[in-house]
C-alpha cells in the first residue's frame, strides 16, 4: 500500500497519559517506530512536542476520545499538523488491544491514507461554541425546571395548565407565589388573572381548589429562584456570545437572518459550530451530512434498507430540527409548502428529517441546510426557490414514482403530450380537379358525386 506520510505519530490519549508511537523511514527502507509515553500536564505536553521535534514528525494523528483530546490538541497544533481522528474508523483488532499496539495502528492506517481527519475549528469559534453549548445546557436546565413546577402543582391538584396555555406566565407566576406565601383562596387566587386570563376566572376558581401544602411551597420557592438565576445566567450568556458573533461574524450573520425560521439564537449556534467558513465543506451534502441530516446507507446483496439518519453535530442537528419546524409553520413560503407535501405521506417527524436517500433532497430541515446555510461561502442572500410552491394534484406524486421505477427497470418512457404540445392538425387535402376520376367512377359517378 502507498505510503502518504513518511514522519508520522500515532497518539492514544487518556485522562492522565499520553502514549505516543513515532513512525519515520529506516536506515535500510522501510518504516521504523519510537514509542513513549507523556503525562496531560502541560509540562509533560511540552516535553511530548519537544520529543516529537526531535524525531522531525510533521503530522501527529489522535483519537477524539471524550474531552481529554483537547489539552493535547491545543499544545501540539501550533507546532504540528494535527488529525482529530473518528474513534470508530481506526479500531484495532480485537483481542490485541493494548495503549502501544493503539498507537502504532493508528499511525499506521495515518501514514497510508486510511483515515480521514475531523473538522476542528480555530480558537475564536472553539470559544463561541463553548459558550453556546454552556448557554444551551442551561436553557434546558429551566426547561426541565418549569416542568417540574407543572409536576408540583399537579401533585398538589392545582389544574392551571387545564385553564392556562403555559404554568409560568405573568399571571401564573404570580398565583403561584401567592400559593407560596400562604393564600389558600381560589377566588383570591384567580383574581390575579391578567390580560386574556381575566375572562376565566370562574374556570380558574375551580382550577386552583387543590391541597397546596407546605412541603409544595418549599420546593415551588426552590424552583423559581433556581429560575431566576438560571434566567440571569443565559442573559449574560447572551450578551457575551451576541458581542462576539458582532465582532467577527457579522456579515454571516446577515446572510443567514433572511433563511425562514431562524431566529437570533439559531444563527449564533450555526455559526459557533460551522465557523461560518464553507470553504471546510467541499459542497452543501457534505455540510447536511457532517450535521447528521442525511440517511444512512445499507445495502447487502443488491438490497438497500431502511436505516436512521446518520451521527453528526447534535448541537447543530437540534438547532435545524427546530428551525425547520419553525420554519414549516410560515404561510406562502417554499419551506412551509415542502413540509406539508412530506408530511401527509410520511407523518410530521419524517417531514422534519428524510428517512430514505431518494426523499433526503426534498426533506424540510436538509433543505434548509442546503439553500440557506452554505451561502456565506459566496456571499449570497437566501432567495427561496419560490413563494408559496403549490402541492402536487392528487396521484400526480405517486404517477412520477411509478415512471422511475419503470425507469430503473429499463424501460424508455416518454413524457405524455399535453395538449399545447401537440402538433397542429395537418391542413386537408385538396380537393381533386373534376376531370379526375371518383373511386366510384366504375359505376358511372363523378368526383362531384355524392
Amino acid at each position: 500500500m502507498e505510503q502518504i506520510h513518511d514522519r508520522i505519530v500515532g497518539l492514544d490519549v487518556h485522562r492522565d497519559q499520553v502514549t505516543a508511537c513515532v513512525r519515520i523511514p529506516g536506515p535500510r527502507g522501510g518504516a521504523r517506530t519510537e514509542k513513549g509515553r507523556f503525562g496531560t500536564t502541560t509540562g509533560g505536553l511540552n516535553a511530548l512536542a519537544e520529543w516529537l521535534s526531535g524525531h522531525a514528525v510533521t503530522l501527529a494523528a489522535m483519537e477524539a476520545t471524550g474531552v481529554y483530546w483537547k489539552p493535547v490538541y491545543y499544545v501540539l497544533e501550533d507546532r504540528f499538523q494535527v488529525w482529530l481522528c473518528n474513534a470508530h474508523h481506526v479500531k484495532n483488532v480485537p483481542g490485541r488491544k493494548t495503549d502501544m499496539s493503539d498507537a502504532e495502528w493508528l499511525a499506521d492506517v495515518a501514514a497510508h491514507g486510511m483515515v480521514r481527519p475531523s473538522f476542528v475549528p480555530p480558537p475564536p469559534v472553539r470559544e463561541l461554541r463553548e459558550l453556546t453549548r454552556y448557554r444551551k445546557t442551561q436553557v434546558d436546565a429551566r426547561a426541565a425546571e418549569i416542568a417540574r413546577v407543572e409536576k408540583v402543582l399537579q401533585d398538589a391538584g392545582v389544574k392551571l395548565t387545564s385553564v392556562a396555555s403555559k404554568v409560568l406566565t405573568q399571571s401564573g407566576r404570580a398565583m403561584i407565589e401567592a400559593l407560596i406565601a400562604g393564600e389558600r383562596d381560589p377566588a383570591a387566587l384567580a383574581g390575579l388573572a391578567k390580560g386574556k386570563l381575566r375572562p376565566k376566572i370562574p374556570q380558574l376558581t375551580e382550577a386552583l381548589d387543590g391541597h397546596f401544602g407546605a412541603h409544595h411551597a418549599i420546593v415551588a420557592a426552590r424552583i423559581l429562584t433556581h429560575l431566576d438565576s438560571l434566567d440571569d445566567a443565559i442573559a449574560v450568556l447572551d450578551g457575551q456570545i451576541a458581542a462576539r458573533v458582532a465582532g467577527r461574524y457579522q456579515s454571516a450573520a446577515r446572510l443567514l437572518a433572511d433563511v425562514p425560521g431562524l431566529e437570533r439564537r439559531s444563527i449564533e449556534v450555526i455559526i459557533a459550530e460551522t465557523g461560518a467558513d464553507m470553504s471546510c465543506f467541499p459542497s452543501p451534502a457534505h455540510l447536511a451530512s457532517w450535521a447528521g441530516l442525511c440517511p444512512g446507507n445499507h445495502e447487502s446483496a443488491g438490497k438497500r434498507r431502511r436505516v436512521a439518519t446518520t451521527p453528526g453535530n447534535q448541537w447543530l442537528r437540534r438547532t435545524l430540527i427546530e428551525s425547520a419546524r419553525a420554519a414549516a409553520r410560515t404561510r406562502d413560503s417554499y419551506f412551509g409548502a415542502q413540509y406539508r407535501q412530506i408530511a401527509r405521506r410520511r407523518g410530521p417527524n419524517k417531514a422534519a428529517v428524510a428517512g430514505r436517500p431518494q426523499h433526503a433532497r426534498r426533506d424540510l430541515a436538509h433543505a434548509h441546510h442546503r439553500r440557506g446555510f452554505h451561502r456565506p461561502r459566496r456571499g449570497l442572500f437566501h432567495q427561496p426557490p419560490g413563494q408559496g410552491a403549490p402541492d402536487p394534484a392528487p396521484g400526480q406524486a405517486a404517477g412520477e414514482t411509478r415512471l422511475h421505477r419503470a425507469a430503473r427497470r429499463g424501460h424508455r418512457i416518454a413524457p405524455p403530450e399535453t395538449p399545447q404540445a401537440r402538433a397542429p392538425p395537418r391542413p386537408a387535402a385538396a380537393r381533386p380537379l373534376a376531370s379526375a376520376f371518383h373511386p366510384r367512377s366504375s359505376t358511372g359517378c363523378s368526383a362531384t358525386s355524392p
